[in-house]
């Protein structure tokens, strides 16, 4: 069984008289939201899917984390920016100068998830804080501040000293001058719910908080009170949330000591890494993959089931190398069996249902396109001609479905797959192989410069039939070579495009200029 029906099982047998199941995710804005915060969202998007092919009602919420503060200037953002350190990301401009920096790379990522039909309720930590809804936890964690500080020392090495406990709160203050949260807080009076502080920006000078909308809860706790004001039943966490002192379990004991509520089930995920990089990706440090990059060499349904065909505890790493033919090749070959009934793999026939994948029939191939499109120099109406000549008739629309994923990916991350055509015959070559195989090469040019013009079924059945003897083996061998020396004369390569689609391509006049040596 798949791990989301799993998780959504578990989940229906726990709550037995829930209504509603609601499911979680959270990412902050600190920079381009990348593939690996994406596994944030698509874990949870799946159990909701699993959830309602179980019958059951869902809420899925998505927190942006947009009060949290901007602690350290992204790669692609001018070094200027370093002046917002500390404020709010809600509150620092955007690079383009339209909006926010948060608006800036919320939209982008929401505007990404729209191409899988992703929709979930967002949630903007800036309004919900502003707006004073989490108030009454705000002054509950003040209250119990001392007992939070004692269930954060239970999972640390250090020890516990009465002066720091008595010093302690679990909030963050954005000073009311500067906006920033170079803040300390000096007491509270709960009665008056009266903040004392002081502030670098003013030189330390003490000061009553008058706007009580500046505060916000330390993550632990804000997690913790989150799950119990919009009763999450699941929610993911990275591997770095994960551990035994990490940020789930510690807020899981918040929650139920605090604020009396049992924490949500939970899937720890691994980290996504670029296919040759050793660190996990991160905004800050510029070693990104977005969403966008990704839709610009794969198919929406093909992401989704790159995700989906992995446990969440497991990494892997996305390649934009010669991986992309292989996941292509093995996403059409399961759909295919999918939609024929030949599949067998219960855990692969859910992870196609999870990402909604489905035989687009009036789709080329992205294997076959890539073959093809660098011979005709990424000409969409010669590469049409050249498929017309196979038989697979495409509207320039339906092409270009496909082909500008691979014009991007050639031209940008795979140079070498430019192909280019021999300038001139090669009589070296020629004159370096067997007679029996020099033979062959002369039937084939006698076959395409016959009059008859030939499918290419057809054209390819006599070719191969250039090689017919009674020794399957020895015909096999011949057969192979044929081929190769045909790529090894057009193109300096031992293979290539489909030979049909090659011929077509190029013309049988250069094919011919090429490997007949009669002459």
């Amino acid at each position: 069984m798949h791990w989301a029906y799993k998780i959504a099982e578990r989940l229906i047998e726990k709550y037995p008289e829930k209504e509603v199941f609601t499911c979680a995710s959270g990412i902050s804005p600190s920079g381009p939201v990348h593939i690996g915060n994406f596994r944030e969202v698509v874990t949870t998007y799946f159990v909701v899917k699993a959830l309602e092919s179980y019958g059951k009602k869902t809420r899925f919420i998505f927190s942006w984390d947009d009060f949290d503060r901007f602690r350290k200037v992204p790669q692609n953002v001018p070094a200027s920016y370093e002046k917002y350190i500390g404020l709010p990301y809600s509150d620092v401009p955007d690079p383009l100068g339209k909006s926010t920096y948060a608006e800036y790379f919320q939209w982008q990522f929401e505007h990404s998830l729209t191409r899988f039909d992703i929709d979930p309720e967002f949630i903007y930590q800036t309004e919900q804080y502003r707006s004073g809804r989490y108030e009454s936890y705000i002054w509950l964690a003040v209250e119990k501040r001392r007992e939070i500080y004692d269930i954060l020392m239970q999972f640390k090495t250090g020890e516990q000293k009465e002066e720091e406990r008595e010093e302690f709160y679990p909030i963050t203050l954005y000073c009311e001058d500067c906006g920033k949260d170079s803040t300390d807080i000096q007491m509270v009076v709960l009665e008056r719910r009266e903040v004392v502080y002081r502030c670098v920006c003013t030189r330390n000078q003490r000061k009553i908080l008058s706007n009580r909308h500046q505060i916000k809860l330390n993550w632990k706790v804000d997690w913790a009170m989150r799950w119990k004001l919009e009763d999450v039943v699941f929610e993911p966490g990275g591997r770095d949330h994960s551990s035994e002192t990490g940020s789930y379990n510690v807020s899981k004991v918040i929650a139920k000591e605090i604020f009396q509520y049992e924490a949500p089930d939970y899937a720890a995920y691994d980290f996504i890494r670029l296919k040759g990089a050793d660190v996990k990706m991160s905004s800050s440090a510029g070693n990104v993959l977005t969403l966008d990059d990704l839709f610009k060499i794969y198919s929406p349904e093909l992401i989704l089931f790159l995700f989906a065909k992995y446990q969440p505890e497991m990494s892997f790493h996305i390649g934009l190398d010669e991986d992309v033919l292989r996941n292509y090749v093995e996403f059409d070959r399961y759909q295919l069996a999918f939609n024929k009934g030949q599949l067998k793999d219960d855990f692969i026939i859910s992870a196609l249902k999870l990402a909604c994948a489905k035989v687009h029939t009036k789709e080329p191939s992205f294997n076959q396109i890539a073959g093809i499109y660098p011979l005709v120099h990424f000409q969409l109406d010669a590469l049409q001609r050249v498929l017309n000549t196979a038989d697979e008739k495409y509207s320039l629309d339906e092409l270009r479905m496909v082909s500008d994923r691979v014009e991007e990916w050639v031209k940008k991350y795979n140079k070498h797959r430019v192909i280019n055509v021999n300038e001139q015959p090669n009589q070296t070559y020629y004159a370096s192989l067997p007679r029996q195989e020099q033979e062959h090469l002369q039937k084939f040019v006698d076959l395409i410069k016959g009059d008859i013009e030939l499918p290419a079924e057809a054209l390819m059945t006599h070719i191969y039939a250039i090689c017919a003897q009674e020794d399957k083996k020895e015909m096999k061998a011949n057969q192979k070579a044929l081929f190769q020396n045909i790529y090894k004369l057009l193109l300096n390569e031992k293979s290539g495009p489909r030979l049909s689609l090659l011929i077509s391509a190029l013309g049988i006049k250069k094919v011919v200029e090429l490997i007949d040596f009669r002459r």
